[in-house]
């Protein structure tokens, strides 16, 4: 074969890649051929070829069981119907299996409709062919006559052929003629002795090689062995060998100056490859990424460190290590057992060693043909088992026997001694014996327990030795698991032993009844078990079992739990362990986080930080971001490492200083958040003291930022790509105009260019390179800021169908083993097809098929599977409802609304496979009913499909969706209008008195002594307001001032009383007042006009100013008031029939205080107006005016003196803070806690008209007496106690007061913080005047 050395070539270094896989891909080992493996194998051979388990005459004979023969009978029958038949096939050579094909008897009744395929190259060591990680039973004939015929997807090489049938013709019995197509084989053979080692020399002392494909197959039935090994004086090495039946790559490219160990690079794939079987490697390298294929299944990985070449000395070694090498050094196994096709970088070596051009000096004795071992194995279900003879009435029980198996229970040897019993299990994965002996006189028992973890798949080794007091059990014949027992035994054998099974009644039963795994090496009595005889049924019985066959399988590899998820099996199905991974679902494939803080958004949620998954179920991992749900945005910030202002000298162009930017998340994952956002912006500072930044626009710069893909920009914070510039050169206000940046004059004083980079293509900014820093007193101080996004083109990618025969294609859809399928959908239609994609049988397809049903149907190869989801309400209300589907090798889920949820198990055995091959059609297809309506947001395995970009181009389709408001309105609170958007909704709360993204959070102020809210209900003209004071202004116009309903609703925190909280006024007489009294009881007070006195109403008793926040909700329709304290049921009120109803003119709202020049009542003025509120408002609203919102809406523009609307319909006086201290009123002990002597029910009582408090029902008269005597008595006391405090603590005419020391002086700097500082919130600050009341 030609030869193409690395070195000389270079160029043509890919196309080799290329060209030597495909060729050993191609080939498996074989020489190369260009003819199709299609040949015609069984045909042509002699009967003598065909065997049978049994023939039913000589008519039935296999040799004429040739497909589309009629010699003889027409075909193979055997003599009976039942699972142990079996026809065999001697190919003469190892031959190229590609396809098989059967047929039943010629002309009868007889035929066989599902079969399974054994091979073997020897006609010993069966070997099941294997489909879709099952054991696999082909569908066979329905008929007499026609073909069916399979390809085999896992091309096999084999000289022995044998089929078992599993079903046949209900009307006669098994029938079979058959055809084996492929081609001939041929491969190089070494036989490996364990011994000997081929060393391939390399024609120069040292190579680098940047490349390498090593391909070879192997079988043995050892779990130990190095196949190759390679390494170099400078650390470098790769190892492949088999360590526990599993194959482990170790490679190693070099290592960095930090040590060896980051170099090294560890991979293992595959299992249970001590099966006496060939096995496909093939191990592709160039520089660092890596293709490891075992057996078609392909790992890419690439190696740690930072090198390229591998740097081997001498030579590269085949099945073995010729010396102790790294990097476990001596110590381990060399190969035993056959490898063929050999070849390294196009060298095949088994021909090099046979024409001794290699050197082979380590092997005795050198074969080219592969020495077989010989062993037979059992395999055992769970209704199986072997009984052998044995010595009876003998005084020893001697048995060992070598097991595998993933079930961590079962029985393994079960025997009746003449008085007794002796059991042999495996329990939760160790081996316990249990021995019974009943003598006349008293029953003796022995229990041993011995190794861990058995139930792992491996071959275990167990012996036992019983007799007369002795027992001794060891465990893959190691000394440390020997375990002994001298309990007084007299042991008796009984002549007979079950193996893997005992269905039997018994005296003392086992307590395991079967076993589910295989064994070999069997012996009885010290003696090897014929289990040809068994096989032949002249020794012993058995039941299920398969004879010199193992047919375990490691369904645990290839590892179908995605994302890390950790996989545990049994003997017949495998689960997944998801906890950790912010996955879920039996295969740990759907991602339990949402896609972007906008998603989290419209489920309600409020800013904090969250995990987000941009891709789903995709290869990204789910990480943590912070989310800032704004009014009109919803911000994603990912911090990062670097410290702000970090100082920077001793940098120049020639040594630049290199500042690495590291966030809390993969770069993979940040350009996740920046491809799907609006809009990205990362601020960037650079502060400099002689220290040059970008110099000029032709020049070189002195410091750049290096972004995504580690491209750099020459482009500052304010500026744009290509353009040289920092933000002050953009905006020509440079401190020296000749400079387009602040930095490059090069000034002795501090100056900095700063700005936010917005190009999200090239964000975030992972690292910045600085180069002026050198000189004597220059400096520079860096400060680069979190990256900062808004918006989700994914979540609000949306396409509108607007007729029914309209849809959009797509590539086709890849989800061969898991897919998942999410998406947003909207209709008024009572039906369509929402997405469907085709293949030759398989489909899937998701659908709308009547108002309150969805259909998820699909197809892999065992017929079709239709999950439907039922809802309780109609689905086509033109709302948002998200549909999710999943469909895996284990399971289909169906979920509509996170509330409907549908799943079905996946077949045992079967297709695993969906295999499409059309376009995915979205909306409808082929003649389906077509989806009229809005999807969005569709997600195929993590990808989001772009929706609006292909409904650009299509008839029929428009992009974007609105009628967002339908589904999220109920979001927006507290009376918040939803606003409809391209791309989601707002919630617009100018209206209301609250704020935030969803009108939820409370507008508050702090109220210092004379500090006074003022609204015009009937302002002067507002031309030239601005647009927020129009929106004000026109919520009450002339016509909407002459009152019947107010709805009122505030909360409220204050130390101190008596106080006005609420004044509206007229232009009449009329008012509604609430205000605080002298002992802090709430009282409403409404003065509409025909009442000689205004009608009160006290509200609750208690001392509201305890410091607490409280919160009122009155309502007046009419004569009917409804008022709400706190959290206690609203209480009815009734205007008495005198007072009119209607609130006439209403002219000011005033909050904290009065300062009216009309109409006014004095007695509120008197008593409750002085010296003002002192404490906090919030939520403050009047029907559909929020006056405390607009008026620190105002006082923040006075503050950032951007000259408010002088015509603006509010105003304040004094000081006038943001706090939202009396919000969210604490919950409070119940109305019975506080002791209430007038009961709030019978609203419609009589109520004396100049009374000024209003007691809402009849109140028994002698009560109130009684209570009266006590107030004053009590009365009395507190006023004794007051004097004689006073007294006793009179100072130079100063007094105490419970407030926290300080908060007098600080109420100006800190309203919130002298509340807050109150030693004891109940109780009430009191004026000095009024100590002597």
């Amino acid at each position: 074969m030609h030869r193409q050395r690395p070195a000389q070539r270079p160029t043509l270094i890919v196309p080799l890649v290329l060209w030597i896989f495909c060729y050993i891909n191609s080939v498996h080992g074989a020489l190369p051929t260009t003819q199709k493996c299609d040949e015609a194998l069984a045909s042509p051979l002699l009967h003598t070829a065909f065997t049978s388990s049994s023939v039913f005459s000589s008519g039935y004979a296999p040799g004429y069981a040739k497909l589309n023969r009629r010699g003889g009978a027409g075909g193979w029958s055997p003599l009976d119907s039942d699972h142990y038949q079996w026809v065999q096939v001697d190919l003469g050579s190892r031959k190229q299996v590609s396809a098989i094909a059967t047929q039943g008897r010629y002309s009868s009744s007889d035929w066989t409709t599902q079969y399974r395929l054994l091979y073997s190259d020897t006609g010993r060591n069966w070997k099941p062919y294997h489909q879709d990680g099952n054991i696999w039973a082909f569908t066979g004939n329905s008929n007499s006559e026609s073909a069916v015929r399979h390809e085999l997807q896992q091309g096999i090489v084999a000289r022995f052929l044998r089929l078992i049938p599993v079903a046949w013709s209900e009307e006669g019995r098994i029938g079979l003629r058959i055809e084996v197509y492929g081609c001939s084989y041929w491969a190089d053979v070494t036989n490996f002795d364990g011994q000997g080692v081929i060393s391939y020399r390399f024609k120069v002392k040292k190579m680098k090689i940047i490349k390498d494909v090593i391909a070879l197959r192997f079988k043995t039935s050892e779990s130990e062995g190095v196949i190759l090994h390679g390494e170099g004086q400078q650390g470098d090495y790769i190892t492949l060998e088999l360590r526990k039946a599993k194959l482990l790559l170790q490679i190693n490219l070099g290592s960095n100056q930090y040590g060896s160990i980051l170099g090294h690079t560890s991979v293992t794939t595959g299992s249970l490859l001590d099966d006496n079987h060939w096995h496909s490697v093939v191990i592709e390298r160039y520089r660092r990424n890596v293709n490891f294929t075992l057996d078609g299944h392909t790992q890419h990985f690439r190696t740690n460190g930072e090198f390229d070449h591998l740097d081997l000395d001498y030579e590269l070694s085949f099945g073995g290590m010729p010396y102790s090498g790294k990097p476990v050094g001596g110590g381990r196994k060399n190969f035993k057992g056959c490898m063929e096709s050999i070849n390294y970088n196009g060298d095949n070596i088994t021909d090099l060693a046979r024409r001794k051009k290699l050197d082979t000096s380590s092997f005795r004795n050198l074969s080219f043909t592969c020495v077989e071992t010989h062993t037979f194995p059992v395999f055992f279900n769970a209704t199986s088992f072997l009984q052998l003879p044995g010595r009876a009435n003998h005084n020893t029980v001697s048995v060992g026997f070598q097991f595998r198996t993933w079930n961590p229970d079962g029985l393994l040897l079960f025997s009746n001694l003449d008085d007794g019993t002796l059991e042999i299990s495996l329990e939760e994965g160790k081996i316990t014996v249990h021995i019974n002996v009943t003598t006349a006189a008293k029953n003796y028992r022995a229990d041993l327990l011995s190794g861990s973890s058995l139930s792992d798949g491996q071959w275990h080794a167990v012996r036992l030795v019983a007799k007369e007091n002795f027992v001794l059990l060891t465990v893959d014949g190691e000394e440390m698991s020997a375990v002994r027992s001298t309990s007084p035994l007299s042991i008796t054998t009984g002549g007979t032993y079950h193996l893997g099974g005992y269905f039997l009644q018994t005296l003392f039963p086992p307590s395991q009844r079967s076993f589910q795994g295989c064994m070999q090496v069997i012996l009885v009595d010290d003696q090897p078990a014929d289990l040809h005889a068994v096989e032949k049924g002249t020794v012993g019985a058995f039941e299920n079992i398969s004879l010199d066959m193992c047919a375990i399988i490691d369904r645990c590899m290839p590892n179908h739990c995605e994302h890390g998820g950790r996989c545990k099996q049994t003997w017949d199905r495998f689960s997944c362990n998801c906890d950790g991974t912010g996955y879920s679902g039996a295969t740990c494939h759907t991602s339990i986080h949402e896609p972007s803080c906008e998603a989290y958004k419209h489920l309600g949620r409020s800013s904090d930080t969250y995990w987000i998954d941009p891709d789903g179920s995709g290869p990204l991992g789910p990480f943590k971001v912070n989310c800032n749900m704004t009014e009109d945005k919803v911000w994603t910030t990912v911090m990062n490492n670097l410290p702000p202002r970090i100082s920077i000298t001793g940098s120049s162009r020639d040594r630049r200083t290199i500042l690495q930017v590291n966030y809390s998340t993969s770069m993979d994952q940040v350009t996740a958040i920046t491809t799907s956002a609006e809009h990205c912006e990362q601020q960037i500072i650079y502060g400099c003291r002689m220290s040059r930044l970008l110099n000029t626009p032709d020049g070189t710069p002195y410091t750049w930022w290096v972004g995504r893909g580690s491209e750099k920009h020459f482009y500052w914070g304010g500026s744009g790509p290509g353009i040289q510039k920092c933000a002050c050169g953009m905006d020509k206000n440079c401190t020296d105009p000749k400079y387009d940046c602040n930095c490059d004059a090069d000034a002795k004083q501090w100056r900095e260019d700063s700005g936010l980079l917005t190009y999200k293509e090239h964000l975030p900014v992972s690292q910045v390179v600085v180069g002026d820093t050198n000189r004597p007193g220059s400096e520079a101080k860096l400060s680069v800021g979190p990256l900062r996004c808004h918006g989700d083109n994914n979540y609000w990618n949306a396409a509108s169908f607007t007729t029914p025969s309209s849809y959009l294609h797509f590539a086709t859809f890849q989800g061969e083993t898991s897919a998942d399928i999410s998406f947003y959908f909207k209709t008024s239609a009572p039906y369509g097809v929402f997405l469907e994609n085709l293949g030759n049988t398989d489909f899937i397809r998701l659908e709308l098929k009547t108002p309150t049903v969805v259909s998820f149907s699909f197809d892999v190869g065992n017929g079709p599977v239709e999950l439907t989801v039922h809802s309780a309400t109609p689905l086509n209300d033109d709302q948002w409802h998200r549909v999710m589907a999943e469909r895996n090798i284990k399971e289909a889920v169906l979920q509509v609304d996170q509330t409907y949820r549908t799943s079905r198990l996946a077949p045992a055995q079967g297709h695993t496979r969906l295999e499409l091959f059309s376009q995915l059609y979205v909306g409808a297809a082929g003649g389906q009913r077509g989806f009229l309506g809005c999807i969005r947001a569709l997600r195929m395995n993590g990808i989001t499909l772009n929706l609006e970009e292909r409904a650009k181009v299509t008839p029929g389709v428009m992009s974007g969706c609105q009628g967002h408001c339908t589904s999220f309105g109920v979001y927006c609170r507290n009376g918040g209008k939803c606003v409809e958007r391209y791309n989601g909704y707002l919630c617009d709360c100018t209206t209301t008195a609250f704020n935030g993204p969803f009108c939820t959070k409370d507008v508050g102020g702090f109220f210092e002594a004379g500090t006074l809210v003022k609204y015009n209900f009937m302002p002067e003209a507002v031309q030239g307001a601005s647009k927020d004071t129009k929106a004000l202004t026109q919520q009450l116009m002339p016509n909407d001032v002459n009152l019947t309903t107010e709805e009122v609703t505030f909360s409220f925190s204050t130390s101190r009383a008596p106080a006005v909280l609420m004044y509206v006024s007229s232009k009449t007489q009329d008012y509604l007042a609430v205000v605080l009294r002298n002992n802090g009881s709430l009282q409403v007070r409404y003065n509409l006009g025909g009442l000689r006195e205004p009608f009160a109403i006290d509200v609750d008793q208690r001392n509201l100013a305890n410091g607490q926040p409280h919160s009122i909700n009155m309502s007046r329709h009419n004569r009917s008031i409804s008022i709400q304290l706190d959290h206690y049921p609203p209480v009815n009120y009734k205007l008495p029939d005198a007072s009119d109803i209607q609130f006439d003119l209403v002219k000011t709202l005033f909050l904290g205080k009065v300062y009216e020049t009309g109409p006014i009542d004095p007695v509120l003025i008197e008593q409750y107006n002085s010296p003002g509120f002192i404490g906090c408002l919030s939520r403050v609203q009047f029907n559909r005016v929020a006056p405390l919102k607009s008026a620190l809406r105002k006082a923040a523009e006075v503050q950032a003196d951007s000259h408010p609307a002088s015509t603006s319909p509010v105003s304040y006086q004094g000081k006038l803070v943001q706090s939202n201290c009396g919000a969210s009123p604490l919950t409070i002990p119940p109305m019975s806690a506080a002791p209430n002597p007038w009961p709030l029910d019978n609203t419609d009582a009589e109520t004396p008209l100049n009374e000024e408090r209003v007691i809402p029902d009849g109140v028994n008269r002698d009560s109130a007496i009684i209570g009266g005597i006590i107030a004053v008595v009590i009365f009395t006391i507190l006023c004794t106690l007051v004097f004689l405090i006073r007294y006793m603590f009179r100072h130079k005419g100063t007094y105490h007061t419970n407030e926290a020391k300080g908060s007098g002086e600080s109420a100006a700097e800190s309203a919130d913080t002298a509340i807050i500082g109150t030693d004891n919130p109940e109780t009430i600050d009191e004026s000095k005047k009024e100590w002597f009341i």
